[in-house]
């Protein structure tokens, strides 16, 4: 039986023999309030290609009602099961299918999301429907590339909003009766739903008038700075209307706050639902301003290539990712006027990290990756199919010309302009704009798993002129269990020439200092250094063209670990800093040496995104990738780290309230741990440093973990903050508890019951996990082996993936656990699914083995 899955081969054959004009769906959510099930109505036409032919519709519903297929009513006890309804005897031409069914409001994020906000007691939907789970709402043809139109027809409780694709209508006894949308797929339609807060704005230029909105709940109004988001979303607007030459798609842009969202946004066509942690209910830094501007244009950028033009499948799902994330980085890094023209540096330190680390997985995958099904698809929303991707299209564009590439960019819209495509249609374009064959780089960097690492080859003479410089190429054998081969990729890249400036104390590039060029093949010369004086550092991809590991030269390396914050600009210091972590998880950086090299340079550190990202690296390292015997002294020397430079930040600045976050998650000694009380009851104060509701939490939280605070405390903080973050805050709270009792109640909440809501269930596994608990928790790696297959099986796929991953035992670094995971493996026959989160994690373990051995060993 197929349960709940779709393979592509069926999707196909589906595509092949239907065409789908147009969706009614009814919804009568008018006891949205008190929960349970609603009733769904929905007419489907469309066209079949052959006389007599079957098919099957979605649907995933506790009870089908009818079932009418041409004017025949069907027996929903014959024809629905699992996920689907069967089609038998369809006509030639049109047909029409009607059904009626009870579906159910969810608390996964998945379908139609019902969430109560405990300061009002008011309900709030929102649907979520990528990647397969539209039909947990209406009966469809869950697939992407059988577009078709959508009306929505809703009932809501009297004085709520009903927020869709199509703009908002005026209710009449409180139905909402929305126009049918353009032709677009199942995933990105949407409905939102409850007695939401707006702000409303319009988009103007050129004689082209967009209606905007900005929704959230009630209870978050008061910190929503709508301001700031309408205008980062205008600077898209402008940025991807010039780029594009095509412009905005659709009626309307509203973007929606909304609760316990699984992701960071989804790229609902008109109706872009956001996850709500983005209204900002305390002080954050730069940095948390800057994701969540790249969050809003990555979606923006969607409603063209994924929305108006959408891929053919899900294995193109990475191009449709990369595309949006390529896109806003670049938006943010050129579109006048914006606040980040630094992005590029984010990029690099961030989304490029979380590349070279999936990439080395046993999971590790071509970027084009082969989606058998939808179960392949769930689990591939990852660092390959967002990060490298993007990394890859960078590469693209210096590749092609940034120009040329939005020539193709523009031509792929207007000739495909409400379809669907394959990668095929966006290379061919940009082969036709760019005069370059895309064959053969498409085969080696889309086709191909793995990384390369580049390595400068460097001979000078005795007055230290460069003689001859070369890069060599390396392809590493791929990680044990993952398909393909290692493969030497075509590269753009740029060299980078760096000298101290006496005067100003910085490294700096020189004005000729710059040297772009192709690398192919093992090793690639560049003569254009021969005959010049060797520059202090020399830094291969300078610009962060390419993808790909860099190793520096000794003699560059020299330099950089006494002076990487000397760099005078943040890219070049991002780079190195994520060529030493990327030492340290490969273990040809000691993690004592990787946390000597931190402390040298981070004070000099300007981009505080990098500083927050060094604070959890750091942190991460010591914990898991440290020699055992040296953990503590690591973390008394990391956490003195923190509380000087906590007291010694700028009054007020980002970087005080960063090094305040980074002191508590670490915090250890009495002193210490006295100090965070006495911040929190304010009898001590830091000179600028406000204690406000988010920083609370991370002290009482901290405060829990270690057993200085009980329920009592947590009770009572969570009276103080009694909304659905403090209900996150308190259940992370009493999870970290140091006691028997607390852990097991909070892994009975987790794998015993399945009431938690997701938001709430994340925030208990995020408690329950703490690195210096590791001998209470050890129990609990038995007892993971023992349920997660169960699990995975009855719960739903963001459910079951929260517990799959988060409550397995990485803390527990031993050859015991990469033994007793390998003896799962081969005994428990899991999923594909579950057998590549369960190897992804057992690879963390060993990565963590391999670098502890190397820290070991560099002891004095």
């Amino acid at each position: 039986m197929p349960g709940t899955n779709l393979t592509r081969e069926e999707a196909q054959q589906r595509a092949k023999l239907l065409t789908v004009d147009s969706y009614e769906i009814d919804l009568d959510l008018s006891g949205a309030q008190e929960g349970g099930t609603y009733r769904s109505v929905t007419t489907v036409r469309f066209d079949v290609a052959e006389d007599g032919a079957a098919s099957f519709v979605d649907l995933v519903a506790p009870a089908v009602h009818e079932v009418t297929l041409n004017g025949d009513a069907l027996d929903p006890a014959e024809v629905f099961e699992d996920s689907r309804i069967a089609l038998p005897g369809l006509l030639r031409g049109r047909n029409v299918l009607r059904v009626v069914a009870d579906c159910a409001y969810t608390n996964t994020g998945e379908g139609l999301h019902r969430f109560v906000d405990p300061v009002d007691d008011q309900a709030y939907l929102y649907t979520q429907f990528e990647v397969p789970d539209a039909r947990r709402v209406f009966a469809n043809f869950e697939q992407p590339d059988l577009k078709a139109t959508f009306q929505f027809t809703v009932k809501a409780p009297e004085g709520w909003t009903v927020v869709s694709n199509s703009p908002t209508p005026e209710p009449q006894n409180d139905v909402w009766v929305f126009e049918p949308t353009p032709r677009i797929s199942t995933y990105i339609t949407a409905l939102i739903v409850g007695p939401y807060h707006s702000v409303h704005a319009v988009y103007e230029k050129n004689g082209q008038s967009v209606p905007l909105g900005i929704y959230c709940r009630p209870s978050l109004a008061e910190f929503l700075d709508a301001d700031a988001i309408f205008e980062v979303t205008r600077q898209g607007f402008d940025w991807f209307q010039e780029k594009f030459d095509y412009a905005y798609p659709f009626e309307k842009y509203d973007q929606l706050f909304v609760p316990e969202f699984n992701a960071g946004a989804m790229e609902n066509a008109g109706a872009v639902t956001i996850r709500d942690q983005y209204v900002f209910r305390s002080k954050v830094t730069d940095a948390a301003y800057e994701v969540r501007a790249e969050t809003i244009l990555h979606e923006l950028a969607h409603m063209w290539f994924g929305d108006l033009v959408t891929m053919e499948w899900w294995n193109d799902l990475w191009l449709n990712e990369s595309f949006a994330t390529y896109t806003s980085i670049a938006c943010q890094a050129y579109a006048p006027g914006s606040r980040w023209p630094h992005s590029w540096t984010t990029f690099a330190n961030s989304m490029k990290t979380w590349a070279y680390r999936q990439d080395q997985l046993p999971s590790t995958h071509p970027i084009m990756a082969e989606i058998r099904d939808l179960d392949d698809v769930l689990v591939n929303f990852d660092g390959i199919t967002y990060a490298k991707g993007a990394s890859v299209l960078k590469q693209l564009v210096a590749y092609v010309g940034m120009d040329e590439f939005f020539r193709g960019v523009q031509a792929y819209f207007k000739r495909h302009a409400y379809g669907n495509t394959r990668l095929s249609d966006l290379l061919g374009a940009l082969e036709e704009t760019s005069g370059r064959d895309l064959k053969t780089w498409s085969k080696k960097w889309l086709e191909t798993a793995g990384i390369n690492i580049l390595r400068p080859e460097i001979e000078t003479d005795a007055q230290g002129v460069i003689t001859s410089f070369a890069i060599r190429q390396e392809a590493p054998a791929l990680p044990a269990g993952a398909k393909g081969e290692p493969t030497l990729r075509p590269h753009r890249i740029a060299v980078g020439l760096y000298d101290l400036d006496e005067a100003s104390g910085k490294l700096v590039r020189a004005a000729d200092g710059r040297i772009e060029l192709d690398v192919d093949g093992e090793l690639t010369a560049v003569p254009q250094l021969a005959g010049r004086p060797r520059p202090a550092v020399i830094l291969l991809n300078d610009d962060d063209l390419s993808y790909a590991k860099v190793r520096l030269d000794e003699g560059s390396l020299a330099v950089v670990t006494e002076r990487l914050g000397d760099f005078e600009s943040s890219l070049p210091r991002a780079l190195c800093w994520a060529s030493a972590w990327d030492m340290t998880r490969d273990g040809e950086l000691a993690t004592r040496d990787y946390l000597s090299l931190v402390l040298s340079g981070i004070g000099k550190e300007s981009d505080i995104g990098v500083v927050q990202s060094l604070h959890r690296q750091v942190k991460l390292a010591v914990d898991l990738y440290a020699d055992p015997t040296a953990r503590e002294a690591l973390l008394t020397r990391w956490t003195d780290a923190t509380l000087a430079h906590l007291r010694a930040a700028d009054a007020g600045s980002d970087h005080q309230l960063a090094w305040a976050r980074a002191f508590a998650t670490t915090a250890r000694t009495p002193e210490q741990l006295d100090l965070l009380e006495s911040l929190l009851d304010g009898s001590h104060t830091i000179e600028g440093l406000v204690v406000d509701t988010e920083l609370r939490w991370a002290f009482v939280e901290r405060l829990a973990a270690v057993g200085r605070f009980d329920e009592a405390e947590i009770a009572g903080e969570y009276e103080r903050d009694k909304t659905a973050a403090g209900e996150r805050h308190a259940a992370t709270a009493r999870a970290a508890r140091p006691t028997e009792e607390a852990k097991a109640e909070a892994w009975a909440s987790v794998v015993e019951s399945d009431k938690l809501p997701n938001a709430v269930q994340e925030a208990v596994i995020a408690g329950f996990v703490q690195t210096d608990q590791r001998e209470l928790l050890a129990p609990y790696a038995d007892r993971y082996f023992e349920v997660v297959k169960d699990i995975w099986g009855a719960r739903s796929h963001e459910m079951a993936q929260q517990i799959a991953v988060g409550l397995y035992p990485s803390i527990q670094v031993s050859e015991d656990i990469v033994r007793r995971t390998d003896e799962w493996l081969a005994s428990a026959e899991p999923s594909a699914a579950l057998r590549r989160l369960v190897s992804e994690s057992r690879a963390g373990v060993e990565r963590a083995l391999k670098a502890q051995a190397a820290d070991a060993a560099a002891q004095p």
